[in-house]
């Protein structure tokens, strides 16, 4: 039986960071094959949103909904800092049915890092492995917290790639990022556009 077609989407969504609110009244909704860059300044509410989106935080308003596997690229990787990185990998490769990991090490160009303990990759080695973990999950959706950080120029086209592969294959990713990717067709909008005014002290 074919899976259903997957869907991300928000509804006059409204999120707070302790009693600040970041943003409200946000409503979107993304199908098979789209792609959708959130952009904004850092505290900006951007990683909120993702965490939103997720399930990892309870909306102040508002309502999300999702339709297929998630897979999430944030901050932490779960990646066993005292593990080789081929071994802290493996772990969830099995966990998720990889049946090529060495392709996908490959691609990502992890494979001559396979024995580095994870505690020793730089930033930009970090994040390839964690888009190694989403791409592993083979979910339909992505929301990907600022993917191209600390990343060179070479891999920052390769998430664009990826990206672009992905929503071929009637994916769905969602990007907060400050920095511009290159996929077509994709929208964008900044979180900022939903802040509210200065003289707005409540929202429900």
């Amino acid at each position: 039986m074919q899976a259903p077609s997957p869907i991300l989407a928000a509804e006059n969504l409204a999120c707070r960071r302790g009693e600040r609110l970041l943003f409200r009244k946000l409503s979107f909704r993304l199908e098979a094959g789209a792609a959708c860059h959130v952009t904004g300044a850092n505290g900006a509410g951007k990683t909120t949103l993702i965490r939103a989106l997720a399930g990892l935080t309870t909306p102040y308003a508002g309502e999300v909904r999702r339709l297929g596997k998630l897979a999430l690229l944030a901050e932490r990787t779960g990646l066993d800092p005292d593990l080789p990185l081929g071994r802290a990998l493996a772990f969830w490769f099995a966990l998720d049915g990889v049946a090529d990991p060495e392709t996908m090490m490959a691609q990502l160009r992890l494979s001559g890092l396979a024995e580095v303990p994870v505690r020793y990759l730089s930033t930009g080695q970090l994040k390839r492995a964690a888009l190694a973990r989403v791409l592993g999950q083979a979910a339909p959706v992505w929301l990907l917290d600022e993917p191209l950080s600390g990343l060179d120029t070479a891999s920052q086209g390769l998430v664009s790639e990826l990206v672009r592969a992905h929503c071929a294959e009637g994916g769905i990713a969602l990007i907060a990022s400050h920095q511009p990717l290159d996929v077509p067709d994709m929208t964008s909008f900044a979180i900022e556009d939903f802040a509210p005014a200065e003289t707005e002290e409540d929202y429900a």
